[in-house]
């Protein structure tokens, strides 16, 4: 065995994405990446590959890949790292350079300490053992669900004084942004983003399949964000309803919107990820309109104390 480490590089997607979805099939009995999720992870404009970014091989095959990001540029740092099955070992370098960028990542931004946060699965390919030994430790946990779609699955008249329209226009595109912002604001580690941030964040997608819902006498109260390129399933990436008009069935509603939406475009299936512990309760909304746990991940947190401004000076 001859580990060799080295920066990614935007023509190493095909092989990262295969090598993420071994680790699909080992977690979740299915491969569920895409190569354009990979590819606008590499050509993010807040990543520097040279320096936010590793690939491991074992004698020229990929075994374990990591990179890094700050959403806030204040200490937060966000990390993704997958190792094959039973390669644990290779995990261990990436680890270390990971922990040693986000400490010099997070130090301009004057923080006391960088917080990491990496998201895998409740049974990862990763023997978790290690990450504990370098304190990390599980503070979140989310809830992929799922649900079958039929032709029973129709899209929905709105309720009385509800409009709906998709966001194929760019004002609609920046309100949507701005319900995303402030309806997630209050959940875990949500950090604002611009709406040029936010687009760099999610790369390509059909603004069609997105929509506002408008209340008469009270204007835009809730987004609904989905999209329709993966190849398992179509995604519900966010469903946000603004705290005036929470209670009302907006969500509801919402939900069967993208049920009828995407039966009617001969999708089987349809998923979304909601933390546990959301103060909003949508579990429960989602449990009720017949979706169902499919996987669950846990959220694992590192914290670095960092040397003070005066410290690095001298």
């Amino acid at each position: 065995m001859s580990l060799t480490v080295r920066p990614a590089t935007p023509a190493d997607a095909p092989v990262i994405c295969a090598l993420l979805n071994a680790v699909d099939i080992a977690e979740i009995g299915h491969p569920d990446t895409e190569l354009h999720t990979v590819e606008t992870d590499l050509a993010h404009p807040e990543v520097d590959l040279a320096q936010d970014s590793w690939l491991v091989h074992d004698d020229g095959d990929l075994v374990a890949y990591g990179i890094l990001w700050s959403d806030s540029g204040k200490g937060d740092i966000g990390v993704d790292h997958y190792v094959l099955p039973g390669r644990s070992e290779a995990a261990v370098p990436v680890f270390e350079r990971i922990e040693e960028r986000a400490a010099r990542k997070a130090a301009p931004s004057g923080a006391e300490r960088a917080v990491l946060h990496l998201n895998l699965n409740v049974r990862p390919t990763l023997d978790t053992t290690l990450l504990e030994a370098r304190c990390w430790r599980p503070v979140r946990r989310y809830q992929v669900m799922t649900r079958q779609l039929s032709a029973d699955d129709r899209v929905p008249e709105p309720p009385a004084g509800v409009t709906l329209r998709d966001c194929v226009a760019e004002a609609d595109h920046r309100t949507a942004h701005a319900l995303v912002e402030e309806t997630f604001a209050e959940h875990f580690d949500h950090h604002p983003r611009s709406y040029e941030q936010w687009l760099a964040d999610s790369g390509p997608r059909d603004r069609a399949l997105m929509w506002i819902a408008s209340v008469e006498g009270e204007g835009d109260m809730a987004v609904l964000l989905t999209r329709d390129d993966k190849e398992t399933m179509g995604w519900i990436g966010n469903l946000g309803v603004r705290k005036a008009a929470r209670g009302r069935g907006l969500g509801g509603f919402l939900l069967r919107h993208a049920f009828g939406t995407y039966a009617a475009r001969g999708r089987d299936t349809i998923g979304l990820a909601v933390d546990t512990r959301n103060e909003s309760r949508a579990a429960a909304l989602y449990e009720a309109h017949g979706m169902a746990p499919h996987y669950a991940i846990d959220t694992w947190e590192l914290v670095l104390p960092l040397p003070s401004p005066a410290d690095r000076v001298s």
